[in-house]
């Protein structure tokens, strides 16, 4: 009796298993696997090549002294637009206009020189030019024996002294034309030193960064601001390799910013980048920015969009009912209440769209399994929603 209490429940047991098992294979190959659908339809498609990237300016400038000084005036702060020619910064002058004074001094004292050679030189033509005159007489009057040899030697003697007194002067003159050539260098090279003093601006822009304050020193090559044209501010976008073909300047783009993920600003293809980088190989392509949010900066984050195709009517299906089955690109339809399989052609892609060229009509009903273990089969008995 026992040992029939025993066998009756492992049947019961093996029965209950089966069951289970009979449920379970039943549900995973023949009962109706719940779906949903889309309807496939005719609409636009635009193929697009994504590249996430940072806004920056085509021309900037940082704003440095040439010479070394201390900042006692600063004309523009972080914000401010300015002009071509506008004053920025501007250094302590104090020592270096009494430089200036000082070479414009001796610019004077130079010209002053030479006034006083010119005086020295046309006295010494004078002198030489009458000790010529005397010698020519005495030695007229020589050869008449109407003078000593002794007063000739004489005259011919003050004749080369009023020579050599002569060239003196003129070599005086031609070192202080020098000497005023080199003191007016020096107070143009005072001058400009003093012109850098103050620093303008180069061109037309807007004030990004302020780097320094008054009462800073500064050296050359010291960063006080930094200055950007507007004038073209673009996206540097990285892109994969593999979408170089697809890509060329002046195309149609996209740009959406991080701070506004639901708007888009139009933009176009200003350059191709023509080195990728060798480990994420991908290459830079510059986006023009078209129009630019309220509040933006130089340096955020934005993804580009570039349209590299467009469709006007074509059959579109969502990119996730896309599959792959047997290396081939399908999708199942509803097939009267079963499903079927359906091997497309596919055309262009947008960032969740496909245009499908041959396999699918107008209206033909794709479906997706609601849950993971309903799988779909050909010829699987469907349930819609």
């Amino acid at each position: 009796m026992t040992k029939l209490l025993t066998l009756t429940k492992s049947l019961f047991k093996w029965i209950i298993v089966a069951s289970i098992i009979a449920a379970v294979v039943y549900q995973l190959k023949f009962s109706p696997v719940a779906v949903r659908s889309h309807d496939v339809q005719r609409g636009s498609i635009t193929a697009e090549v994504m590249g996430t990237g940072t806004l920056e300016a085509r021309v900037g400038a940082s704003i440095s002294p040439k010479i070394s000084g201390r900042i006692v005036a600063l004309s523009a702060d972080q914000g401010d637009r300015v002009s071509a020619g506008d004053e920025l910064v501007r250094l302590d002058d104090a020592e270096l206009k009494q430089q200036v004074a000082i070479a414009d001094a001796n610019v004077e004292a130079a010209r002053a020189a030479i006034t006083r050679l010119t005086t020295d030189r046309e006295r010494a033509v004078a002198v030489f030019q009458q000790a010529r005159r005397s010698e020519s007489r005495i030695q007229s009057l020589l050869e008449k024996n109407a003078t000593s040899r002794d007063d000739a030697d004489k005259a011919t003697e003050a004749l080369g002294i009023a020579g050599a007194g002569l060239t003196h002067a003129e070599a005086a003159i031609a070192e202080g034309q020098k000497e005023l050539i080199a003191a007016e260098k020096t107070a143009q090279y005072h001058s400009a030193r003093l012109q850098d003093t103050v620093i303008v601006a180069p061109f037309d822009g807007l004030i990004v960064k302020r780097s320094r304050e008054p009462g800073d020193v500064v050296v050359p090559g010291t960063s006080i601001l930094t200055l950007i044209s507007t004038d073209q501010l673009w996206i540097s976008a990285w892109v994969d390799e593999t979408e170089m073909s697809k890509l060329e300047p002046q195309q149609t783009a996209r740009v959406v910013f991080r701070s506004e993920p639901d708007k888009s600003y139009a933009g176009q293809v200003a350059r191709l980048g023509r080195e990728a980088d060798r480990e994420t190989r991908e290459f830079v392509v510059d986006v023009r920015v078209l129009e630019l949010p309220e509040n933006w900066a130089v340096g955020q984050r934005a993804e580009a969009f570039i349209e590299v195709g467009t469709s006007d009517d074509a059959l579109i299906l969502p990119a996730n009912l896309m599959l792959r089955r047997e290396g081939e690109s399908g999708v199942y339809v509803d097939d009267g209440g079963a499903s079927a399989w359906r091997v497309v052609q596919t055309g262009i892609r947008s960032r969740d769209a496909i245009e499908i060229i041959d396999g699918l009509q107008e209206n033909d009903r794709v479906i997706m399994p609601l849950k993971s273990f309903g799988s779909l089969t050909e010829g699987r008995r469907i349930k819609l929603p």
